[in-house]
């Protein structure tokens, strides 16, 4: 006669042992069998390296530098938005990543209001993420284009914020996980790029710009000391590059100059390593979380109100479809009071 289900077990563990602590093998197992979706957005002026920086951090060509190769060629530009998409793996753990490259902002002579394109590419992924959501019969899965991070590259002018960059971080702040970066940090010295991190810390700070990560009622005392750490990085000053230089007999992804070699994964030179950590050893699944229940459900309590205060307007009757449809309108309501939306 075969052994009942569950006897192997009981020999091994205590009865007093019931085994719900799996729960966490289970959903891993799960997860990494489904895959992750990972959606990164670069904003910056044109010239800045947001293509180098990215395919630096993913250590793979993931998109096409628009840089010059040459010191006569013209600079080439990104003239719209444009996705690429592209599945990494690593120890049997996949990810699909979504890089979104966008057309250099500030860059003519009418900027006005330049940053639009951006930022409506931004909502219309929440947007069709809602609609797929509201579907009578949708997906197992929802397909998740929403944008996890936005990467802001700062020109390392010395000088400070661009009154052009303010606006275009207060308008993303409000739909998108901001993270600024010193782009091509190496054109600094080192007293210059310190005392210029803090000319932007003080300037996030006097115009109440909200920049990831943010504070958590949830986290406990190790994310918070991580995230003290992080905010006192922030801006990142990196220095991007694919090409792989010897230096003292070992291969370094770096760049070479008259003055010497700048070697991209010394914490010395820049602060690279830091930024490839944050978005992918400590935050990337945060990034993940803060999106949904942050902007997106801001996003989608806008929505939700808007709908039903037009069909108010609109001669039908504003009751809700059910009580419990009416209890997450109010809760969305306080959410979004709560997170300052």
């Amino acid at each position: 006669m075969a052994a009942p289900y569950g006897s192997q077990q009981s020999s091994v563990y205590p009865e007093s042992y019931v085994g719900f602590d799996t729960i966490t093998k289970q959903i891993e197992k799960k997860l990494v069998k489904r895959g992750f979706q990972f959606n990164i957005i670069c904003v910056g002026q044109t010239g800045l390296g947001k293509s180098t920086l990215i395919n630096t951090i993913f250590a793979s060509h993931l998109i096409d530098s628009k840089g010059r190769f040459l010191p006569d060629e013209p600079i080439r530009q990104t003239t719209e938005i444009q996705t690429v998409s592209h599945t990494i793996e690593e120890n049997g753990v996949r990810l699909r990543l979504n890089i979104v490259d966008t057309p250099g902002y500030g860059d003519l002579i009418n900027n006005e209001r330049c940053w639009d394109p951006i930022v409506k590419y931004i909502k219309d992924q929440h947007s069709a993420y809602l609609r797929k959501e509201l579907t009578a019969q949708r997906e197992r899965y929802l397909q998740d284009t929403r944008i996890h991070c936005c990467l802001f590259f700062i020109q390392p002018s010395g000088h400070g914020l661009k009154p052009i960059d303010i606006v275009v971080l207060k308008k993303l702040s409000e739909f998108v996980n901001v993270v600024p970066v010193i782009a091509k940090s190496d054109s600094l010295t080192l007293e210059e790029r310190a005392a210029f991190k803090e000319r932007i810390k003080e300037e996030f700070a006097f115009h109440n710009l909200r920049m990831y990560p943010y504070e958590n009622e949830e986290h406990d005392q190790e994310d918070l000391a991580l995230n003290t750490s992080i905010k006192g990085i922030i801006p990142f000053a990196v220095v991007g590059s694919e090409k792989n230089i010897v230096v003292n007999g070992k291969q370094v992804r770096g760049r070479q100059n008259r003055w010497g070699v700048i070697n991209v994964e010394d914490e010395n030179h820049c602060e690279f390593v830091y930024l490839r950590n944050f978005l992918t050893r400590t935050h990337l699944q945060d990034l993940i979380e803060t999106t949904s229940q942050i902007h997106y459900e801001s996003f989608r309590a806008k929505q939700l109100l808007a709908l039903k205060e037009s069909s108010a307007v609109g001669g039908h009757s504003s009751r809700p479809i059910s009580p419990a449809a009416d209890r997450e309108l109010s809760r969305n309501s306080q959410r979004m009071t709560m997170n300052g939306y």
